[in-house]
């Protein structure tokens, strides 16, 4: 079942190119997805052997399983650095970066003779230099006929789901914000985020219209995308997409730094936000027996599937409470079902007369599938659960609340109530973790005029409270802790100093929409209480009590409103101040005229953000994503609110 136009997105064709690529770059034709299988003999399935980078390595994780993997014929994946027994005769597929230190490995197993023939797959460019050397190495050891190909497969980027991709560019923001970054440093990140953006451009195959504010890292990654792009004649040739062409959109983190750090209450924000989430594996603990004299931790992992697992794929979007309400009706729909075919295949209970052996046997054989929803299901009551822990333990709807309410300037008014609602939270040792009210802090110096005093005395009052002594009578920051704290008072004093310098505009980093999606309140539990299965009941309690909060209305985040106002084409929005960038003309485009134009509606889009991206970000681009026109996101890198913070505080050293 070869994937149809409407359902090609950016993961689809990133998994075409790497089955072609292990396919030893054969065309993969009617054999481009999972489910349809090359048959025996075919290069896709013939036994080989996968050697790979760190950083390739990340690139197949999210895309293929071992199971897959070896579906595709691969027998062994190996990396490229490690100690490797030589296995003559089976084919090598290599997926590295095009890096000097690794050619010369690459060498080195030529000349031992460790495989049979090698087919050497490059992330991205492998530059003219580098090639002639390494010809060198291989014409010298006298095994150029082990090399079947070379081929740049232009892939530099992970893919966690249909539409989230991440350049995995580590400490992005202060790559190009740090005081000892320079000129050249700065040059050279910014061509490196364009080679991995121009991977993107190259995987969807069209050629895009890019949009970027002017000044700064977005632009100069934009005109380096817009030439490279231009000078390659494949892609430019490509008239395909001429009518509807698709929209890159180059933002700066800098325009929004309250949406990686701000709490939010959405499902899949709030696993990556309260659990330890990467790669779309998240980690938890979970405590065994509680009441015994010596409780019992146990680490639960679970690999989770964004786009095939039904019921993430419906609710990760959707706020908290909203989940857990989903996952016990569903869980006891489930356990209702499987009971009656159980039941009906044992004959107990009366028998219904209009039912045949071929229903039983129908019902018996749907058994399977029904057992793995309901382990499905599960799991994410697992999750959930563990979610609820920390949400309850750290009191995470009142600082979702606050920083709802400065984020959306109810305060603007009042910076005396400002002050003190935050001063309030901040200074209560049982509110929150040390993070939670960091957080706090850096949200109230974004959106409001608060004075240096002010921010000083919140400051003082986060310090205070965490030295403090917990209720067990033991010190509540340990050794960690101490250093978290120190760094989160270098990440509000960084802030303090943009600030101070006129560096740091005050920002509504979210708008408020009228409609809501379901009425606010405890209200929403009451009709679900009765329908929630056992396993559910005590969390949709806990939920009713604690989190109702979260249900409230829908805010834009500041990136969704400059995409929303790009594809409506706005006047007096970022339309007209963006520049705009077509590989197809040569220079800049005045949009002035083109307004002068019936212009082509948007259908397709990708928003990137420079200096790191958070799942709050992404969720919230797909508000304004419809039938007509899908949005895909992106960013140098995937952080959490913690990692964004530890990246403030580095700058601030």
């Amino acid at each position: 079942m070869a994937l149809s136009t409407s359902q090609i997105t950016l993961k689809s064709s990133q998994l075409k190119a790497v089955y072609r690529m292990l396919a030893f770059n054969e065309d993969a034709d009617a054999f481009e997805d999972e489910f349809s299988l090359p048959p025996t003999g075919s290069s896709h399935n013939q036994w080989k052997i996968l050697i790979y980078d760190g950083p390739c390595r990340s690139i197949i994780s999210p895309l293929l399983s071992v199971s897959q993997l070896r579906k595709r014929g691969v027998t062994l994946h190996l990396l490229l650095n490690s100690e490797r027994e030589p296995i003559p005769d089976v084919p090598a597929v290599y997926f590295c970066r095009p890096t000097k230190e690794n050619l010369a490995i690459i060498a080195k197993d030529c000349s031992k003779g460790l495989y049979g023939r090698c087919h050497l797959n490059f992330v991205t460019k492998l530059d003219r230099a580098l090639m002639e050397d390494f010809a060198k190495l291989v014409v010298q050891t006298g095994t150029l006929e082990s090399i079947a190909g070379v081929h740049d497969q232009y892939l530099d980027f992970v893919c966690l789901e249909q539409q989230l991709f991440s350049l995995a560019k580590k400490d992005s923001y202060v790559q190009y914000n740090g005081s000892g970054a320079s000129e050249q440093m700065i040059e050279q990140a910014m061509t490196d985020i364009a080679y991995g953006l121009f991977s993107v451009v190259a995987t969807q195959g069209k050629v895009p219209i890019i949009r970027c504010p002017k000044g700064g890292a977005p632009e100069m990654v934009a005109r380096k995308l817009n030439r490279m792009i231009a000078e390659h004649p494949t892609l430019l040739r490509n008239k395909s997409s001429s009518l509807h062409r698709p929209l890159l959109v180059i933002l700066d983190r800098n325009a929004d730094l309250i949406t990686p750090i701000q709490h939010t209450s959405t499902y899949q924000a709030l696993v990556d936000d309260m659990l330890t989430h990467k790669a779309n594996r998240v980690e938890f603990d979970v405590t065994i027996d509680a009441s015994a004299k010596r409780p019992k931790t146990v680490q639960k992992k679970f690999d989770l599937e964004p786009d095939e697992d039904p019921f993430y794929s419906r609710h990760k979007f959707n706020p908290f409470p909203e989940a857990i309400e989903s996952n016990g009706m569903d869980l006891q729909e489930v356990s209702a079902k499987e009971q009656s075919i159980r039941s009906k295949a044992a004959g107990n209970g009366v028998p219904d007369p209009s039912s045949t052996a071929t229903d039983l046997a129908n019902a018996v054989d749907s058994l399977p599938a029904l057992l793995e929803r309901k382990k499905q299901l599960e799991m994410h009551t697992s999750i959930l659960q563990a979610v609820m822990d920390q949400v309850a333990a750290r009191d995470v709807p009142q600082f979702f609340e606050l920083e709802t309410s400065l984020a959306t300037g109810s305060y603007k008014n009042d910076a005396s109530r400002a002050k003190a609602d935050v001063l309030h939270l901040a200074a209560d040792p049982a509110k929150g973790n040390l993070e939670d009210k960091l957080r706090l802090v850096v949200v109230y110096i974004l959106t409001t005029n608060a004075k240096t005093a002010d921010v000083d005395e919140v400051a003082a009052a986060v310090q205070e409270a965490m030295e403090t002594l917990g209720e067990d009578g033991k010190p509540r920051l340990d050794k960690l802790g101490k250093q978290n704290l120190e760094a989160g008072m270098k990440a509000i004093g960084y802030l303090k100093q943009l600030r101070s310098m006129h560096m740091l505009p005050l920002s509504t980093a979210l708008q408020e929409i009228e409609s809501e999606p379901k009425a606010a309140g405890g209200s929403v539990f009451t009709s679900v209480f009765n329908k929630a299965t056992s396993q559910a009941t005590g969390l949709l309690a806990k939920a009713a009590d604690r989190v109702s909060s979260m249900l409230g209305k829908i805010h834009k985040h500041y990136a969704t409103r400059v995409v929303e106002n790009l594809c409506e084409m706005q006047p007096g929005s970022e339309d007209d101040d963006f520049l705009y960038l077509d590989p197809r003309v040569k220079g800049d485009v005045d949009v002035q005229k083109l307004r002068m134009m019936n212009r082509s509606p948007v259908r397709e889009v990708t928003a990137f953000v420079i200096g790191g991206g958070c799942y709050s970000e992404y969720q919230n681009l797909q508000m304004i994503a419809n039938d007509r026109r899908t949005i895909s996101y992106g960013s140098t890198e995937l952080v959490d609110a913690g990692e964004f913070l530890a990246q403030l505080g580095q700058l601030g050293s």
